[in-house]
This record gives C-alpha cells, sequence and structure tokens, in this order.
C-alpha cells in the first residue's frame, strides 16, 4: 500500500483530513428529473469477506526454531501448515 501512495504521489493523510465546505457542492452539477427516474436502485450488498462459520483465533505461541525453520522452508503458507498439521493431530487423538 505505501508503495503504492508514492506511485501516485499523493498525501491520503491530508485527503482523509478534508471535510467538504459548503462553497465546494457547487462544482457539483444539480441531478436532473431524467436523471432521478433513470436511477436504478439495487439492494446493498454486504462489504469485505463473508464472516465464517469457526474464524480463527489470534494466539501467541512460542515453537523451536527447527519446527518454524521446517515449515519455512516450504515457502508461503508456512503458518497455514502449521495449522493444518496441528488439526491433523487433534482429530487423530479426538478419534481415539
Amino acid at each position: 500500500m505505501i508503495a503504492n501512495r508514492r506511485a501516485i504521489k499523493s498525501d491520503l493523510a491530508k485527503v482523509d483530513r478534508h471535510r467538504i465546505k459548503p462553497h465546494e457542492y457547487d462544482d457539483a452539477p444539480e441531478l436532473t428529473d431524467e436523471q432521478v427516474a433513470g436511477a436504478v436502485v439495487t439492494e446493498a450488498r454486504p462489504v469485505g469477506r463473508p464472516r465464517l462459520a469457526q474464524p480463527k483465533q489470534a494466539v501467541k505461541l512460542r515453537l523451536d526454531v527447527e519446527v518454524i525453520r521446517h515449515f519455512k522452508a516450504g515457502g508461503a503458507g508456512w503458518q497455514t501448515r502449521i495449522n493444518n498439521t496441528l488439526v491433523r493431530v487433534a482429530r487423530r487423538a479426538a478419534k481415539k
């Protein structure tokens, strides 16, 4: 995100701080009756990802260096692989 901000050379913090003043509304053209009549009203859709039925919980976990090294050696997604391994072990233990 920061790289994009630099690429477009904008000051997003300044934009966020800006409050529209009454005289700035003059720049926006009035809607005509035809435009309002031609407007299509749609149902609002939720923004963002759908909520998970069972969301993951963030925890702080201390692991041996060799465990971290092993999973990181597999590349990106190493935390997900650790989670999947722990899920398999937990399910196996629950069956016993």
